[in-house]
Formats: C-alpha cells, structure tokens, sequence
C-alpha cells in the first residue's frame, strides 16, 4: 500500500531560475492535465529544488521526491516545454527520505528538502552545482557541498506574513496563501513565531524579524508588496531598536533592520573564512569590494591590509551604505561607494583583488567585461545560484580569467539553496 508523504516546504527566498529543456510535442503537452494523477519514477534534482521526471515523452518537475523513488503525481501546472507536479503518494520510498521536522512542511513556502536526510540534501546540492557547470560553462566540477550548521534552528533573520485573520505565517509555494503556524523548526527560537508581538502587527502585512549577537531583536511590519507595482513599504520598528550589532570573528558591524545580512547565525564567518582563504590578501593590497553590503568582507580584509592598504565596498542599497560608512567611521583607507555597480565600477582602474556578492541574477557580462579592464590578480565571487555563477564563468573566461579553485557551503538547510565561493586568477597577462 502506497505511504502518504509528509508534506514539504519550498522556499521562503524568492527565487527565479530558468530551464532550458527540449520542448514537448505539441500532443504531449495537451495530453497532461491539471489534476491527473499518475506514477512515475523520479530521475534526478533539478535545479531550483524541484526533480525530473517523465511520462509519455512528457518532462515533468516534481517536488518532494528523491531521486529513484516511484511515486504517484498530481499535475499542478503545464508549461509549453514541462508540467509542474507534487508528490501525493510514494510507492518505492528511498532510503534517504524521513519524517519532516515541520507539520506544515509542504503547504508552507519554506523548506522544500525537509522530507529528505540532511546528508543526502548536501549530495543532492553537489549534484545540482556539477549539472549547472557542466550544461551552462562546459567544465566538469566535482565539489562538496559543507556543512555549517545544524539543520534545525539556524535561521536569525527571516520574513513572514500576517493574512486577513491576522494569523502569522510564510506564504506556500507559487502561491500568496499565508499557512498559519506558531512555530518553525529552522528558527533560531529567540524569534520563533510564537513569541512575535501580534497586538502589534495585524491582518495582512509583511513582517521582518532579525536577531544581533547581543540577544537583541527587532520586529518591523509594513505593507504586503503591491504586486502591481512591485513596490516595497516602508517598513515600521515595532519592537525593539532600528539596528542591530553582529559580531565576527573581533569585528563588529551595525546593520540596519532594511540592510541585507546574511540569515544563517554562522554564514557571517564561514563566508569570511572562504573569501579570505581564496583572495589571500597581502599589506598594502586594494581590494575592490563590489556588492560589499553594509562591509563583512571590508571588515574582515582590514586587518591584514593594514593602514597602506585601501578598501572600496560599491553597493546599490543606500541603507547598506549608511551602515557601511557608520561601520567604517574611523577607517580612512575605506571608501564607500552607493550606486549601481555597473556604472560605479567605470571609476576604477586597478585593484590587487576584487570581491564580488551579487543577488542571485549573478554580476552580468557587463560588470564583468569591466572587472576584465582592472586586471587583479585575482577575483573571489561568492554565489547564491549555481546556475548565474556558471554563466558569469563563461564571461570571466573570455576575458582571461579561469577556475581555480571553488567551495559551497550549505547556508540553507532543508532548503535547495546553496552558497558558492569561486577563486578566479589570470590565465595569462595581457
């Protein structure tokens, strides 16, 4: 008798990737329907948390499946070149599946991998990062992805909603429905949803939540998104202060409550320890810190530079700027840079190393065809989708620069999310 699965959480990051697929013929496409239900055995992970499998000729992106389960599907959706579908019942469970940590782990837009064991998820994201690299760059790469964390109870920062009842929650996947729940198992519990202050927050609305080193938190609510103008509110303090105070390693940065930061309550040091690792920074060296946020690479870099040495962090958000320039008030070889790093990056001739953090659309051929024109000796990029970071590989070849060496850290357990730190050098000097 088929075992019903738990049901899985997608993710709570907003994430759009693309697919590149034959197309189905135009009899197979018509012959899915939303609703039919069918067994099928799933081939492999997909990249963007989803796994491929067929039926008729038909290509299929499954969620919650392991690869070599069978299982049987519900068609949720029909593209032009693939069908969507959701695992309702497994008949050949793998060996790697387990009982997900959450109630709600499936309805919810969180974690999509929760029904999968921890090992085999960082498998699985290995197995993600050498398909990208190996369909998009053209080049093998064998990598491990590491651990960092537990994979519960990491998560210092995160984003929920409030529906029309005022019930808390995060929004279930591909959809805006709000699933209401009182706790979430990868939340550090200082800011489980249980212990926010609802008088305070009320129906429809977006909450932020983070949580410094200190103990302190901060609890700020604003409008849902108009997805019309996909306009973001202006967010309102309703408890706690307007900043918090992260500390790494013996350095201590001010990020404001709209700053970016990085969620998992370790990444902040596992990130400098690979980009310091991989740029290996001497006294005197410029580094040029592109996307560098409110400065943890700057930050970190400092201290071996020294005062001959010179930092320039660029990044496009003013309040990761203000930060920033607040972080680095006494540091006179730090200059902070706000704009668009395309443009800002033309004021730039030269630099001993370049560290770049791009959103997830990746840095981009003409950010990267300027990072060609400064010439360092060596570019550091730290990657949150496998699929950008292969594409910009492509354009830092054609512009002499190569694959040295490359990391993934799992920042984001049992979701599919997976952090890249690639070392490029020259491959020769023109």
């Amino acid at each position: 008798e088929p075992t019903r699965p738990q049901p899985m959480m997608t993710t709570c990051i907003g994430i759009t990737y693309s697919l590149t697929l034959s197309s189905m013929t135009e009899s197979t496409r018509k012959s899915l329907h939303i609703g039919e239900i069918f067994r099928v055995e799933i081939e492999k992970v997909a990249h963007g948390g989803h796994f491929i499998a067929r039926h008729e000729g038909a290509v299929i992106f499954v969620r919650h499946g392991i690869p070599g389960e069978v299982v049987e599907v519900e068609i949720t959706g029909v593209e032009k070149s693939f069908a969507r579908a959701d695992v309702i019942a497994v008949i050949e469970p793998s060996s790697a599946r387990i009982t997900p940590a959450c109630h709600v782990a499936g309805k919810c837009g969180g974690c999509d991998f929760q029904h999968i064991d921890i090992a085999r998820q960082r498998e699985l994201k290995s197995e993600v990062i050498s398909e990208q690299f190996a369909r998009i760059a053209k080049m093998e790469v064998d990598i491990e992805v590491e651990e960092v964390s537990s994979p519960l109870n990491w998560r210092t920062r995160y984003a929920a909603s409030s529906n029309a009842r005022g019930e808390v929650g995060f929004k279930g996947s591909r959809s805006n429905e709000v699933i209401a729940i009182n706790t979430c198992p990868v939340l550090i519990p200082e800011i489980d949803i249980e212990t926010l202050p609802f008088e305070k927050i009320h129906s429809n609305k977006r909450i932020e939540v983070s949580l410094g080193t200190d103990g302190d938190r901060t609890v700020s609510v604003m409008e849902q998104r108009d997805s019309r103008t996909a306009q973001r509110a202006t967010p309102k303090v309703v408890e706690g202060p307007s900043s918090l105070k992260y500390r790494v390693n013996e350095v201590e940065y001010t990020v404001s409550q709209s700053s970016f930061w990085q969620s998992n309550i370790n990444a902040p040091e596992a990130l400098v320890s690979a980009v310091l690792e991989f740029a290996d920074l001497k006294a005197g060296d410029h580094l040029l810190d592109l996307y560098g946020g409110v400065g943890l690479f700057a930050g970190a870099a400092l201290p071996i530079i020294g005062p001959g040495g010179r930092v320039d962090i660029v990044e496009g958000s003013a309040s990761a700027t203000d930060d920033a320039r607040s972080n680095f008030a006494g540091a006179a070889n730090v200059h902070v840079h706000t704009g668009d790093v395309a443009k800002e990056i033309r004021k730039f001739k030269r630099a001993d190393v370049i560290v770049l953090d791009p959103p997830r659309t990746g840095a981009g051929k003409p950010v990267i065809e300027a990072l060609g024109k400064i010439a360092a000796r060596a570019i550091v990029y730290v990657a949150c989708d496998p699929a950008a970071l292969a594409r910009d590989v492509t354009y830092l070849r054609e512009i002499g620069y190569h694959l040295e060496d490359i990391r993934a850290l799992d920042l984001f357990p049992m979701t599919h999310h997976i952090e890249s730190i690639a070392l490029f050098t020259l491959s020769k000097v023109s």
